[in-house]
């Protein structure tokens, strides 16, 4: 599909979808406590309907009701059929890690994208715990034979993926012993790792942590059934927030301003960027305002490139970018991708291994190709409304985490006009 974008006039309000990151692993929270949970206000997309779905193959029952799911956990039991992933990669590496307390054998495939994404620093971790797993070249596919968590000490890396950090902390609980890990570098999407502390302590288990986050520790504990409710996504609400200082005023509700979410930095962002910003409760308005270059180190907040590099482009004088190279290992190779998409709309762009410099100017029409990357084919909209004739490409990958992006786009003013490839 494609989306191709006019000038248009931005004001009103809209509503953020609920978490992803939240939705995830709440479902694998619920998935290993025994009983019934509940979540609240999931959200309803790609990645989150591909985790439903490899949690029933291996017994989990879920029972989708509008705004609410109802989650039968704590029966595990061998999977009939591979378990694929599509190309959600918290669900291949969270999975990766339940795997290894669920009886009998797994094997965890992936789309093809996800299929390029590395998952052998977890595989190498989950072996120091005692867990029989393989995974060809560090890549997906992924075997693993249940029952099979020691427990003990792990090392791993910490700045190729908090997804791993994540899937660890997620088994451990569960393990025959209890379970150290230490990381060989610091932590980097650290607010992602809280978020899951976080969800754990809704399901009983407590997690231990150095004040660095380099070095956790996890007793043997079980999970217990919980209502969760899941708040709304900062990363989906940074392209309205974004709009509403490019463009013309917008609010975008159901917002938690003491959220542990990392992306809530855009906030901080925009005011230093000269955007007016204010916050009323769960409702956050942005106004558009004489946007100067800014200096941001996005190594916890790495899924805002795109938007960032979106407001660069725009802003006054030259931006850097730092903190970006595992950006290169997303959905698609951000970086490359960032940069393409810039110097197409005229955009001044300097490529590093870990920073972007960008001019910022005005941006005219092109044709985007986004990669089949959700964040990219977002974060270029806001750019296609300011510039007008703006085409993107594989415009249906919003899908992955916000199905309705493009109606909603629409109902606060966007010229956006959908057709098929």
């Amino acid at each position: 599909m494609k989306a191709s974008i006019s000038k248009g006039n931005i004001n009103g309000t809209v509503k953020a979808p609920s978490s992803k990151s939240y939705t995830l692993r709440g479902l694998m929270c619920a998935a290993l406590a025994r009983g019934e949970s509940e979540i609240v206000y999931p959200l309803a997309a790609d990645d989150t309907a591909a985790a439903a779905v490899v949690l029933a193959k291996t017994g989990i029952g879920i029972t989708k009701h509008v705004g609410l799911w109802l989650v039968s956990g704590g029966n595990f039991h061998q999977p009939d059929t591979e378990l694929f992933c599509g190309d959600s990669a918290a669900t291949l590496r969270f999975m990766t890690a339940i795997c290894s307390v669920i009886p009998g054998k797994c094997r965890l495939t992936a789309g093809q994208y996800l299929s390029k994404r590395p998952v052998g620093d977890l595989v190498d971790a989950l072996r120091q715990l005692g867990v029989a797993c393989s995974a060809h070249e560090g890549l997906p596919p992924v075997a693993v034979t249940g029952n099979t968590l020691r427990g003990g000490a792990a090392t791993l890396p910490g700045d190729v993926s908090s997804q791993f950090v994540s899937a660890l902390l997620l088994a451990a609980p569960l393990a025959k012993e209890p379970v150290t890990i230490s990381l060989t570098t610091p932590l980097e999407s650290r607010p992602y790792v809280k978020m899951t502390m976080e969800c754990l302590n809704k399901f009983g288990i407590n997690v231990n942590s150095s004040q660095d986050m380099r070095h956790f520790e996890v007793p043997l504990q079980e999970y217990k059934p919980a209502r969760y409710v899941v708040e709304g996504d900062w990363s989906s609400a940074s392209y309205f927030l974004a709009l509403g200082a490019v463009s013309g005023k917008t609010t975008v509700s159901n917002l938690n301003p003491q959220s542990l979410q990392g992306d809530k930095i855009i906030l901080d962002y925009l005011k230093l960027m000269g955007a007016a910003v204010k916050i009323s409760g769960h409702n956050i308005t942005v106004k558009p305002g004489n946007l100067k270059a800014i200096v941001a180190n996005l190594e916890d907040c790495i899924d805002l490139l795109p938007t960032m590099a979106a407001l660069a482009a725009v802003a006054g004088g030259t931006s850097e970018l730092t903190g970006i190279t595992r950006a290169r290992l997303k959905e698609s190779n951000r970086v490359a991708a960032v940069r393409e998409g810039l110097e197409r709309m005229g955009i001044t762009v300097k490529e590093e291994e870990n920073r972007l410099v960008i001019k910022g100017s005005i941006p005219k029409g092109a044709v985007i190709d986004s990669r089949s990357d959700h964040r990219i084919a977002m974060a270029f909209s806001v750019l296609g409304l300011i510039a007008g004739d703006t085409v993107i490409e594989g415009a249906e990958c919003v899908g992955k985490t916000f199905p309705e992006f493009w109606d909603t786009l629409r109902s606060i003013g966007g010229e956006v006009k959908i057709t098929q490839s």
